[in-house]
């Protein structure tokens, strides 16, 4: 941790009276790639009288917890149990098993009703609450919804003016909607947050990451676009905030070699080759967190490679024409052709496209038109498929859809590899552990409890399927037959 610390850029430390153990519950070089992290760090120690020290789920969680010592934080090592307040950012359903080895590390008890007033007030936020937040409600005080940036101080306001954790919870689920208090609400959400002051950008550059060294920028927030399957589609984030170009621009530090541009829909920023363009012209490399295939041509494809870009990475998402164009994805045939010739006239070591598989009504001529096409690229140009099954999350037209099923799945995925073996670079996700997520997706409280039992009995996927096996049936998961 020491050794991390010293080669940070940007680390930020204080001394306040009020104190928040910000904990990330996956390993460091997961949390530190994640901008919305790194934002709120820098928005609490920028608030007057604050300060905010990082934590994350140790590498090897079960060696230290052989140690015995407490998990602490890099900024002081203080044990996160001693800060009055512990928030976490919680990215997606299955990092809630994280959360509980965290507080668990910490000396706490994960059930929020185990704790009492001089325990901590845990809060969570991050990305996992624009969707379905309700399996956190076992383990935390409070859930900030939505983006956090602006709550977040009114809810740390609250805390620390109110005389007690009791009162302080009082208050929360009284005056700030966007503070989920499950021990006051149950089930009942409210709004998600939203903030207008973009952009979000990185403290802290760390060669110790997933993204080495690279400065993290918002370049938009939310999506214009209306995928049905996606959670930041338009219907949930109100449209497509763009960051100015000339902003984008001057936020970014002299001495940041490699730059990362950040948006669910970064690409279709109108600026984004002649910020790319920029960028490659000082030297500097760039990442994009997503490029729409529909956005892609010559002059982009060349800012991309001037930038450093070796691989060409878009989505496809449906196996068929068919299927995305139910899904009312904008990516057609001439795109994605297109794409692949870019790579080969462009010098690019190859395209990578994202498919999901399982969507509702995919039929085995799917998965055929698939391999034909994918195929058909393969001659243009070297091709990889990352698949990954379909979840139905809430908050989107797809909510409530039932889980292909593990099996079938891997039949689908099976299909595929015989289809394209030799050829095309096949990687999938687990079948297994996107049934855990879309339970999870999907679920409520009982289905948080679960993952309790779950990461008690060891954490395999076995004991995630028994814990959710023995809930009453329902929708999200409960009864076994959704597995087979």
């Amino acid at each position: 941790m020491r050794a991390r610390l010293a080669d940070e850029v940007g680390t930020l430390r204080s001394e306040a009276p009020e104190r928040v153990a910000l904990v990330y519950p996956s390993p460091y070089r997961t949390g530190m790639s994640s901008l919305g992290f790194q934002t709120i760090y820098r928005e609490i120690n920028g608030s007057p009288g604050r300060a905010a020290e990082r934590a994350f789920l140790p590498d090897d969680p079960d060696a230290w917890a052989a140690s015995r010592a407490p998990l602490f934080t890099y900024e002081s090592e203080q044990p996160v149990a001693d800060f009055p307040v512990i928030a976490l950012s919680v990215a997606y359903e299955i990092e809630i098993g994280g959360l509980i080895r965290c507080l668990d590390l910490a000396g706490l008890p994960p059930l929020a009703e185990e704790r009492g007033e001089r325990h901590p007030i845990v809060l969570a936020g991050g990305p996992l609450t624009f969707s379905n937040p309700l399996p956190l409600g076992p383990f935390v005080d409070a859930v900030i919804l939505g983006e956090a940036e602006d709550t977040v101080h009114r809810v740390l306001d609250r805390i620390f003016e109110a005389p007690g954790k009791a009162a302080a919870l009082e208050t929360l689920a009284r005056e700030v909607p966007e503070c989920w208090v499950p021990s006051h609400s149950g089930e009942q959400l409210g709004p998600l947050g939203r903030s207008e002051r973009l952009p979000a950008f990185g403290q802290i550059r760390t060669p110790h990451t997933e993204l080495r060294d690279m400065f993290l920028i918002e370049g938009e927030r939310g999506c214009s676009r209306g995928c049905a399957y996606c959670v930041m589609r338009r219907s949930t984030e109100g449209g497509m905030r763009i960051v100015p170009a000339e902003r984008i621009l001057e936020l970014i530090p002299g001495d940041a070699r490699r730059v990362g541009l950040v948006g669910a829909a970064i690409s279709d920023h109108p600026k984004i080759t002649e910020i790319v363009q920029a960028l490659a012209d000082q030297g500097r490399e760039v990442g994009l967190s997503s490029l729409r295939p529909d956005r892609l041509n010559d002059r982009f494809a060349a800012a991309l490679r001037s930038a450093g870009y070796r691989t060409l990475t878009t989505a496809s998402d449906g196996a068929s024409q068919r299927l995305r164009d139910q899904m009312d994805r904008k990516a057609k045939t001439k795109h994605l052709l297109n794409a692949s010739r870019l790579v080969r006239e462009h010098g690019f070591d190859r395209l990578k496209l994202y498919m999901i598989v399982g969507l509702p009504d995919e039929r085995d001529e799917d998965i055929e038109e698939l391999i034909a096409f994918a195929t058909e690229l393969s001659r243009i140009a070297p091709l990889s498929l990352g698949i990954a099954p379909f979840v139905s999350k809430k908050r989107t037209p797809l909510d409530g859809l039932p889980f292909a099923g593990i099996r079938e799945v891997e039949r689908r995925l099976n299909h595929l590899r015989r289809g394209l073996k030799g050829r095309v670079d096949l990687r999938a996700t687990s079948a297994r552990w996107a049934w855990v997520e879309w339970v999870l997706a999907q679920g409520g409280m009982a289905e948080g409890r679960a993952v309790l039992t779950a990461m008690r009995a060891g954490g395999r996927f076995r004991d995630w399927k028994q814990a959710f096996g023995a809930l009453p049936p329902r929708a999200a998961g409960g009864g076994l037959p959704i597995v087979s």
